[in-house]
């Protein structure tokens, strides 16, 4: 009874839609598909849930262009599933396609969300430690493969802080090639010895090689990077072990 399937699909499937939205400051677009029937919700059990949004947007700042996301086979808690509500028994292996727009990137890091995030890091050149404190920071996507960045620091060594602004070019990892940095010039503040250059380019490649990054209790881990003009697409494979709920949109 294929229809019948479907009634318990799309009861669920707009339940998870509305609970979602509930969630997002904003949405274009949202399509959650529960693929289950009866005899599997009450065996506490689900095919797949995939995911399309569009111009999703979190926190008011951080925007999603698009997304697309298929889970494998999914273990759900049955008494709650019948009442509407999709609650993971265990987690749940999950694909994502994200696509993020040159606009939304810089949005982002513009965000209180990441300045609170945002740590100062520390270079050891020659024994000493030099630190830099991130100010502002600006993604460019010119296409080609490339991500241009263009940023300020305050630059603290020896005991003096002076600020220091920069433009580095890069090539992301991807499936057929590792990361690579092309480029790396001061366009303000005197510039920097070649020492601090040296250990500046290792811990950018350090950075640029990350195979993962973590939001709340989720690890990301990143198969693919493409870079087209005005656009990132990343390829994400992750283990929900939870549906979202309010706590998981909330900085921390």
């Amino acid at each position: 009874m294929p229809d019948e399937h479907r009634l318990e699909e799309k009861f669920l499937s707009q339940e998870a839609e509305r609970r979602i939205s509930e969630k997002l400051d904003d949405a274009e677009k949202i399509e959650i598909d529960v693929q289950t029937d009866l005899l599997k919700i009450v065996q506490g059990q689900a095919d797949g849930v995939s995911v399309v949004g569009q111009g999703l947007v979190i926190q008011e700042d951080i925007r999603v262009q698009e997304i697309q996301l298929q889970t494998d086979t999914i273990s759900i808690n049955p008494f709650s599933a019948l009442l509407g509500q999709i609650e993971l028994n265990e987690p749940v292996n999950t694909i994502a396609r994200i696509i993020l727009t040159e606009t939304d990137i810089n949005r982002t890091l513009a965000s209180d969300f990441v300045s609170s995030q945002m740590q100062d890091f520390d270079l050891d050149v020659d024994g000493k430690i030099v630190s830099f404190e991130a100010k502002k920071i600006e993604i460019f996507l010119p296409g080609d493969g490339k991500i241009e960045c263009q940023g300020r620091v305050l630059l603290k060594e020896m005991g003096n802080t002076r600020p220091l602004a920069y433009t580095a070019i890069a090539r992301p990892r991807t499936r057929s090639q590792p990361a690579m940095l092309e480029s790396f010039n001061c366009t303000e503040g005197g510039g920097i010895s070649i020492e601090v250059v040296t250990a500046l380019m290792q811990k950018a490649k350090e950075l640029m090689n990350i195979p993962y990054f973590k939001w709340e209790d989720m690890v990301f881990h990143i198969k693919d990077i493409k870079v087209e003009t005005g656009s990132l697409i990343l390829m994400l494979e992750t283990q929900v072990r939870q549906i979202p709920s309010s706590s998981n949109f909330s900085s921390t």
